[in-house]
């Protein structure tokens, strides 16, 4: 006799064996299936720092991660880039869902806070792996001199790693048995040139600090501070950060330009559609209630209002939901208040009506 596959709530559908993302058992047992399947050709062999520990998901960061809803081809699209060890490139039409995704994958593997490095027209590939203030160490070292000669002390270390931070994207790369999710968010706002600076991080799993390696030899380990908190310390050996375990990379984009073909290659690509009736019902079951999505996807409801507006002009899905929560504190409940409701909600963002 056969049992029919079990199905997670996120998606309503069966769960498929080779899931990790998504999938049976528990965050450990999921990822030690992905470990033994690691493909040769990406194989990581940075030292684990066991003083080092990750910290642990905030209540309303679990919360966020969990109210995402997960279709089956998102999923498998999720665990392919798991398996292979490749960033995803997720896009679509802003409130679609996509910095969201890195935060459903940190929550359902239990893999600490999402490390988000949000990027500018101005952005480096320094900014994302580490900052290094020398004009404070050079006012420091000049303070201890001064001290010196009067005799008295200034009481600060001159250990280079007091002034060294670890960006978003360096942290994720610290070498732990366990990935980081790392969220790349709207990259296609970056210089022409990061994505291809990239590159190099993303395919060898590490990156070098030149501050570090000229004194390696007179200090060949250094604790300096990373991107989850100035406090939380990390140690640094000979210059180099070498990952053991590959980082979850969730690059978001716009689709504001075209990235580079040895990008691409690299990259697991997802396109998040607009949400439907349907899933815009489950979303709201699973954020709101049941009773507040089933009275929103009444005929002529809160639901057709939105996909209605949606079809002249841009609207995110936060927008249906703020609408829906105002009628559950009593705004505009009556059904002829709804145009009055979507005026104050459902704004769009582009297209004839937006303003």
């Amino acid at each position: 006799m056969t049992h029919p596959a079990p199905e997670t709530p996120t998606t309503g559908g069966a769960v498929n064996d080779w899931w990790i993302y998504k999938g049976e058992g528990s965050a450990i047992e999921r990822l030690g299936r992905l470990a033994a399947h690691q493909p040769p050709w990406r194989v990581f062999d940075g030292v684990i720092d066991h003083g080092y520990a990750v910290p642990s998901l905030s209540e309303p960061d679990r919360e966020r991660g969990a109210g995402y809803i997960a279709d089956a081809p998102e999923i498998e699209l999720v665990n392919t880039a798991l398996y292979l060890r490749r960033p995803l490139l997720v896009t679509g039409v802003p409130g679609v869902g996509k910095s969201t995704l890195a935060h459903s994958i940190a929550e359902d593997l239990d893999l600490g806070p999402v490390l988000r490095w949000p990027v500018t027209s101005r952005t480096t590939l320094r900014d994302g792996l580490y900052r290094y203030d020398a004009l404070r160490r050079l006012e420091d070292a000049n303070l201890r001199r001064l001290g010196k000669r009067r005799g008295a002390g200034t009481g600060a270390s001159d250990s280079i790693g007091r002034y060294l931070q670890l960006g978003p994207l360096g942290t994720a790369f610290l070498p732990s048995t366990q990935p980081r999710v790392l969220l790349i968010d709207e990259i296609d706002k970056g210089d022409i040139d990061l994505p291809g600076d990239l590159l190099t991080v993303l395919d060898e799993g590490r990156f070098d600090i030149p501050e570090l390696i000229r004194m390696s030899e007179s200090a060949p380990k250094v604790l300096v501070s990373t991107d989850d908190d100035q406090a939380r310390k990390a140690w640094i050996t000979d210059g180099r950060v070498r990952c053991q375990a590959f980082p979850v990379v969730v690059l978001t984009s716009n689709g504001e330009r075209e990235f580079p073909p040895a990008f691409l290659r690299r990259c697991i690509r997802l396109n998040l559609p607009l949400p439907d009736k349907g899933k815009l019902h489950r979303i709201l079951v699973q954020r709101i209630g049941q009773e507040a999505a089933d009275a929103a996807q009444a005929p002529n409801g809160v639901i057709d209002t939105f996909l209605k507006r949606r079809s002249n002009g841009e609207l995110a899905t936060d927008q249906l939901l703020n609408a829906v929560q105002l009628r559950l504190a009593g705004a505009w409940t009556a059904p002829s208040d709804l145009e009055d409701l979507a005026d104050a909600t459902m704004h769009q963002l582009s297209g004839p009506g937006a303003q």
